[in-house]
């Protein structure tokens, strides 16, 4: 069977699975739109979270940054991981006890202040709609290649997708379509990387490849380090050392640093630990996340490394001469038609060339090379069909997951809780549907003008999450003290600040976007580490300003803390 029948097959069959599970766990009250029930058992919800947290930017576009940029592409693999070690031990148990459905619900009856819910729905549908950017942008690459269809025709098939099953089955519907999402993404993600980790190292697991001498075609080992191959064809071809960064340590802590805390900080995560019934439940469920989302994180590196060995030798041939681009291997060719590879020949020798500098004839988009991995390596058809689903799978479950925020937002907590607190739970459940299909319109626009690559754009989204909604949440279980006029003036200050600066140096003045004049050597990426920092400033100088928390907040504060009854979760 050809390719393109078995990825129409392949991805057609996942997406009848995921609307077939729709319409079985379609929502019937709010309760179930917004936090399933409050039922799901922690090893669902567990694989629900992972799928939910491991974006297209994980499944698609990280291996290809780490592969791009070596040592440097390493601070996203820390940042994230890092900061889902926060939410779990920090942040999931105190907040699935308060027993509230939305993260700006946790802040406006915290901070007693409806003022301050507004802000925190605002912040939340910024971070939000910065996120889905990435993600449906990351659908629109899957489908180009794999469907044969301009990137922008993707977004809108994805867009139809999600529409289906969000909007009709809230969180109880996209929580079971996660766990099928997440099934689908790690056996699409580890086949190819043991498949190819046999071939080059001879070892079934790709984590001990990476540190694994290479073998040759009749399987001995050529003496010859998987790294050590790496950098000496970097250093040949113009690259610093694969091993080596180029970022500086300040950019390297700020970045990581940020993507730590903002991770902390993202509501869709955030809520998928008010669905399980008891508190223990919520450590237990981000326990199973943590260990399902461990499987393909330390699988990243040496996918990334296979594939930069791979595509070089592929590219520049084995004496890396180059390759007559009329012989180029099937994989360039797929890839030309979507504009996503490209060649200039340069010297016009006919041959392409990929090194740094003027040498390069190549341009290479950093998010095809988890999809091309397959291709590149020569796997079966029906491997490469099964990555595209699981990269549909990793988009589709992270941009279900941002959706559910941005309606829960807009109809519990702007509008219930602040515009119109008479409509009934019918009207609410309405309105939570409109603002979900309001809400992929727009996410469908920015997917096909999305300012940045994948992970980029979502490395920015956790900027703003540190800055904004992180510090008032932390705030807001250890802190008795802290009022609603100094966690308002915190959010506003620090999701201000940051998206001040990265609009800056992205938008306004992309010449400046350097180290030489970025503030204490800090990029945009890791600029939300010192928004966090203004945040926490201005609200602790304008709490010692203001009055004090009243004292049932802070007798509240203390039952959220305390173990006592911590087996339920409580409504407050």
């Amino acid at each position: 069977m050809d390719l393109q029948t078995l990825t129409y097959l392949i991805v057609g069959g996942s997406f009848a699975l995921y609307i077939a599970i729709a319409i079985w766990a379609r929502a019937g009250s709010t309760k179930e739109f917004y936090v399933a029930g409050g039922g799901v058992h922690p090893i669902m919800n567990g694989a629900a979270t992972a799928a939910d947290w491991m974006s297209a930017a994980s499944f698609i576009s990280l291996a290809g940054i780490v592969s791009f940029a070596g040592y440097d592409g390493s601070v996203y693999l820390m940042g994230w991981t890092g900061g889902y070690v926060l939410l779990a031990l920090c942040m999931a148990p105190y907040l699935r006890k308060f027993g509230k459905f939305t993260v700006p619900d946790f802040l406006g009856e915290r901070y007693y202040s409806q003022a301050a819910r507004t802000v925190a729905v605002v912040c939340a549908i910024f971070i939000c709609f910065t996120y889905i950017a990435g993600q449906m942008r990351g659908v629109g690459v899957v489908f180009s290649r794999f469907l044969e269809v301009e990137i922008d025709t993707g977004v809108y098939i994805g867009m139809a997708v999600v529409f289906f099953y969000a909007v009709l089955g809230g969180m109880k519907g996209i929580t079971y379509t996660q766990v099928a999402q997440y099934c689908v993404m790690i056996f699409a993600y580890m086949v190819p990387a043991i498949y190819i980790s046999i071939m080059m190292t001879g070892h079934v697991f790709p984590q001990v490849g990476l540190g694994a001498e290479l073998v040759d075609a009749a399987g001995n080992s050529t003496g010859v380090y998987l790294l050590d191959k790496l950098d000496g064809l970097s250093a040949e071809l113009g690259f610093n050392q694969y091993t080596e960064g180029t970022k500086s340590t300040i950019d390297v802590i700020a970045i990581t640093a940020a993507l730590m805390v903002g991770t902390a900080g993202l509501p869709h995560v955030i809520v998928r630990f008010f669905t399980v019934p008891k508190v223990k439940d919520a450590r237990s469920s981000a326990g199973w996340a943590l260990l399902m989302i461990a499987i393909m994180y330390t699988t990243i590196p040496a996918l990334a490394a296979f594939s930069r060995v791979n595509m070089i030798e592929t590219i520049n041939g084995p004496d890396q001469a180059g390759v007559v681009h009329s012989e180029a291997p099937a994989w360039i060719k797929n890839w030309e038609k979507t504009g996503l590879i490209s060649w200039d020949d340069k010297n016009a020798d006919g041959k392409m060339f990929y090194a740094n500098g003027e040498r390069n004839e190549m341009k290479i988009d950093n998010d095809i090379i988890v999809l091309a991995t397959p291709e590149i390596a020569s796997l079966p058809a029906w491997v490469i069909a099964l990555v595209a689903a699981g990269g549909m799978a990793a988009a589709l479950s992270t941009s279900a997951g941002l959706l559910l925020v941005i309606s829960t937002s807009v109809s519990h907590d702007l509008l219930k809780k602040n515009l119109a607190p008479n409509m009934s739970d019918k009207q609410e459940l309405t309105y939570a549907r409109i603002a979900s299909a309001v809400g992929i319109v727009v996410a469908g626009y920015f997917g096909v003008n999305p300012p940045g690559f994948v992970a980029a754009v979502v490395a920015l989204a956790f900027g703003l999450a540190a800055s904004s909604l992180f510090p008032a949440i932390i705030m807001g279980i250890f802190s008795k003290t802290m009022n609603k006029e100094g966690a308002i003036a915190g959010m506003v200050t620090g999701l201000t600040f940051t998206s001040g600066y990265i609009a800056y140096f992205k938008f306004m003045n992309p010449t400046l976007n350097n180290a030489e004049h970025w503030f204490l050597g800090i990029s945009p990426e890791g600029i939300g580490i010192i928004g966090m920092v203004v945040n926490f400033t201005v609200a602790l100088v304008v709490m010692k300003m203001t009055a004090k928390v009243p004292t049932e907040i802070g007798e509240m504060i203390e039952s959220i803390r305390f173990p006592k009854g911590a087996g339920e979760a409580q409504d407050h």
